[in-house]
């Protein structure tokens, strides 16, 4: 699945869980772990500049730390390129909130805000974080040298690894961003539905999931979509079955151009069947491996019971003769 820039992050890590998990799974600092965040609020105001709104949004909340209380300021970005300026405009928006606190409530000092970068791009980061970098150092000005620093977390400087260990739904969210394997995150998906005692958080990212395969990106209009609740695990898998279905048409249509591209529309083809079969028993075995029942993988798949319990036999054989060759996929 192509990495996608679109404004439904917002209201993804709307989601108190979600935004939770962003903290206590990708921000390694010790004082995380003392936030409440059960009672962790959603500011309603944004700062982003007219010029970028349609490349980046932001998001703030309010979270109690301790007797006092500090703000997470998350510019989420979502064009390709890296602003090298990135470290002055964080600030200005930081500035901007602070003044808007002390016109609003009024303030004689000023709670701590904790500034984020969430980068989706495919591009590598290389702005720098810390504005004391963009500044001419000569002449030095000492203690007075301007010093101000944002947290940067890019998706695509994490490794499968790391986010199939931490597995949670933030972590599945930067998987599907980072064109995994959409057989195996349909998997994920599913099982996160049992995990997750939130299923509101992992609704949102089925939705978000969908949509994507569908449109591409989600606009304004489409929100209330990701809004959506399923309230068992089948319901789910009827979702992410029709999500499969897409993304599968999608690989095939894009086989179907390349073979037509290079005159070979045949061999791609029969390519393609095949790579989707070895992948599709791949993914039978892992659902099974994960205690889903045949009746859903075969729901999954677009198969019948028998025929998964066929590769299943397969499998099992195969493993007990110490063959590990797959088997040939046309007999699937």
């Amino acid at each position: 699945m192509a990495t996608i820039h679109d404004k439904g992050y917002k209201v993804l890590f709307s989601n108190r869980t979600i935004f939770r998990q962003l903290m206590q799974s990708f921000i390694d600092q010790p004082w995380v772990a003392q936030l409440n965040f059960d009672r962790a609020e959603k500011v309603d105001k944004s700062f982003i500049d007219e010029e970028y709104r349609e490349r980046e949004s932001d998001l703030i909340y309010r979270i109690p730390f301790g007797k006092e209380e500090i703000y997470i300021y998350v510019l989420l970005e979502f064009q390709s390129t890296v602003d090298p300026l990135m470290a002055l405009r964080v600030l200005n928006y930081v500035v901007s909130f602070y003044m808007e606190l002390v016109r609003s409530q009024h303030l004689k000092k000023l709670p701590r805000i904790f500034p984020i970068v969430l980068y989706n791009g495919d591009g590598r980061w290389t702005a720098a974080t810390d504005i004391a970098d963009l500044i001419d150092p000569a002449p030095s000005l000492g203690e007075y040298d301007l010093h101000f620093r944002y947290f940067k977390l890019a998706e695509n400087e994490l490794s499968q690894e790391a986010l199939d260990d931490i597995g949670n739904i933030v972590a599945t969210l930067f998987l599907a961003e980072n064109r995994y394997d959409a057989r195996k995150l349909s998997v994920k998906l599913g099982a996160l539905f049992d995990r997750e005692e939130d299923k509101q958080a992992v609704s949102l990212l089925i939705n978000w999931f969908d949509q994507m395969a569908r449109h591409k990106r989600i606009d304004q209009e489409d929100y209330d979509r990701l809004q959506k609740v399923f309230h068992s695990r089948e319901e789910a898998q009827t979702m992410l079955t029709k999500t499969f279905e897409i993304l599968r048409e999608e690989g095939r249509e894009e086989g179907r151009e390349e073979g037509r591209e290079e005159g070979r529309e045949e061999g791609i083809e029969q390519g393609i069947e095949q790579g989707f079969a070895i992948a599709r028993r791949k993914t039978v075995l892992a659902m099974t491996e994960r205690g889903f029942a045949r009746e859903v993988i075969a729901d999954v798949h677009g198969l019948s019971v028998a025929e998964v319990e066929e590769i299943i036999a397969q499998a099992t054989t195969a493993q007990t003769n110490g063959d590990n060759t797959p088997p040939d996929p046309n007999t699937q």
